[in-house]
Order: C-alpha cells, then sequence, then structure tokens
C-alpha cells in the first residue's frame, strides 16, 4: 500500500512538472490600420475577442510613438486597461539596444514610462524590441549596462519564450491585400493558429530536453489584424493541445524569471537563450517553421491564402 501511495505521489509530481501553462503577450500596441480593420476597429475586435476567449488579462506592450501619432491611440491603449489587460513599456521608438546609442536609448525607454504609468493596470515591464537586449556577439557589457539600468528604475525584463513571427503574416497578409489578391481568410486562420500551437509544442520540447522543465511560457504577438481576428480559434486550439492559460504576472513568478542567460542569444526568447546556454546548438534544436518567413510563406501558399 505504502509503495502504491509512493507511485502515485511520483506520478502526481511529474504531471505537475509537466504542465504546459502559457501567457498572451501583444507587442507594438498601438498600431495603425491593417488590412481588415482599423486601429480603433482592431482595439474593439481584439477586447471583445480575449473576452469571448475568457483568457482573464493578457500582457499589451505598449510602443508609445503610436500612442502620439495615432488618432484614438492613447484612447486605444485606456481601452486595454479599462478591460483589464496590463500595460507595459515596449519603448517609444522601437529602436535595436544593440544598434543605438545607450543614452539616446535609454531616454527613448524614460519617454515611454511618462505616456504609461498612470495607467490603473501599468505594470513595471519592459520588453526590448526585436528581443534585442543589446548582446553583439560574445560581447556582454551593452547587455550588462542594460541590465543594470532596468534594475536602477525598478524594470522587470518581460522576456518571452515562445516566438512567432506572426507579424510576418500580417506583412503578407497586407501585401496581398495591396496586389489585389483574393483572401482566403479560413486558409489564413488555419495557418496562424497552427502556427502558434506549433511554436508553443516547439519550446515547450525544447525547455523539457534542455532545461528539464517545464516553465510557465510567454507566448509573443503582436497588436495586429491576425490577431484581433483569430486569436480566439489560437487560444480553443491550444486548450485542445494541453495549454492553460495563465496572467502573465503568474507566468513571470516562474523561477525562470530569476535565470538571466549568460549568452547574448535573445532573439528567439529565453527558452532558447537558456538552451544556448545548456549546450544546445543547431538548426535541429532552434529552428522552427513559425519563426521563419520563408517557412510561414510557404504555409500560407499551401494553404491557398492568397490567390490571384
Amino acid at each position: 500500500m505504502l509503495l502504491r501511495l509512493l507511485a502515485l505521489v511520483i506520478l502526481s509530481l511529474g504531471s505537475a512538472a509537466a504542465e504546459k501553462r502559457i501567457a498572451l503577450t501583444f507587442d507594438d500596441a498601438p498600431r495603425g490600420d491593417g488590412p481588415l480593420y482599423s486601429g480603433a476597429e482592431r482595439t474593439e475586435v481584439l477586447i471583445a475577442a480575449l473576452d469571448d476567449a475568457e483568457t482573464g488579462p493578457v500582457g499589451m506592450f505598449v510602443t508609445t510613438r503610436g500612442m502620439e501619432e495615432r488618432d484614438g491611440g492613447t484612447a486605444r491603449v485606456a481601452a486595454y486597461d479599462d478591460a483589464g489587460h496590463l500595460i507595459a513599456n515596449h519603448s517609444h521608438r522601437h529602436l535595436w539596444a544593440s544598434r543605438t546609442d545607450p543614452e539616446e536609448y535609454l531616454a527613448d525607454l524614460d519617454q515611454a514610462h511618462g505616456y504609461i504609468k498612470g495607467f490603473t493596470n501599468y505594470r513595471p515591464w519592459y520588453r526590448f524590441p526585436f528581443l534585442d537586449e543589446g548582446g553583439q556577439g560574445r560581447n556582454t557589457e551593452r547587455q550588462d549596462l542594460y541590465r543594470q539600468a532596468l534594475a536602477e528604475r525598478g524594470l522587470f525584463s518581460a522576456y518571452v519564450t515562445v516566438d512567432t513571427y506572426d507579424w510576418h503574416v500580417a506583412d503578407l497578409w497586407r501585401r496581398a491585400v495591396k496586389d489585389g489578391k483574393t483572401i482566403n481568410l479560413d486558409a489564413v486562420r488555419s495557418v496562424y493558429v497552427a502556427m502558434i500551437v506549433d511554436a508553443a509544442e516547439h519550446y515547450a520540447d525544447q525547455a523539457e530536453a534542455f532545461l528539464g522543465r517545464q516553465p510557465a511560457h510567454v507566448l509573443l504577438l503582436h497588436e495586429n489584424d491576425p490577431a484581433a481576428a483569430f486569436v480566439g480559434d489560437a487560444v480553443e486550439a491550444l486548450r485542445e493541445a494541453g495549454w492553460t492559460i495563465i496572467s502573465p504576472d503568474e507566468a513571470y513568478a516562474d523561477p525562470m524569471a530569476e535565470q538571466l542567460p549568460v549568452t547574448t542569444f535573445s532573439g528567439m526568447g529565453r527558452v532558447a537563450a537558456l538552451t544556448m546556454d545548456a549546450g544546445g546548438r543547431g538548426g535541429e534544436t532552434f529552428d522552427h517553421w513559425s519563426a521563419s518567413r520563408e517557412g510561414i510563406a510557404s504555409r500560407l501558399a499551401e494553404a491557398g491564402a492568397f490567390e490571384d
């Protein structure tokens, strides 16, 4: 009997360790008009879709130049805040940390903070544009400088663990509309949803293989038309694949938040960076169609998403 109880406990612990949890985050709000929605329409549709999908709060990472330049930009961010979503800093001008003078870069970060600090659901989080944390090759000096700068400002580096090129779906869709092609929304939806689920599974497998545990994951998306149109379908598919949708607050309470990678390889998110630290190398480890322009374009073409 004792052995049976012990076996059940071990199985239970193993199941808990393998639990797949993921938070949704959206960069670059408020973006301009897209091929399907105006910016204002997109905000309304996305809020409604998240509410219908019962996601709870998601992270909205604001590029504050949009609040300044887009008609109704500030009101759109306020709408996300009023709906209970979390408002965080994604810079003012969306600069590359590794290519910009640090003084200019940090001034831009501080400027963005001034736009968003008053929102009810503001979080002291900063997400590096392009996931570029300032490292160059093996030189960690600038990466360390920015880590210190965030700490001095009381800001948390809002990493992601599941990277996708959802922005490329949006770009190809926009280009197809401009070129007068017929848009098959069902085909775009199928590729978009598969991209998100496959990416989540890819990084979950990578975490198990190289980190020996399943962290709370953070999905990187953007405030664009595919997100507004299809996020409900993506959430449903994630749940069917065994994922639980959690809040970014819960995700960033994971021990991974304290694991700062040694590598300067940050462009695919923290699981990939820690995998690199753990010795992971090569295309078999890191490459995936969900983060490939060619892979996404191929899937959309196969599905007949954009036809002449």
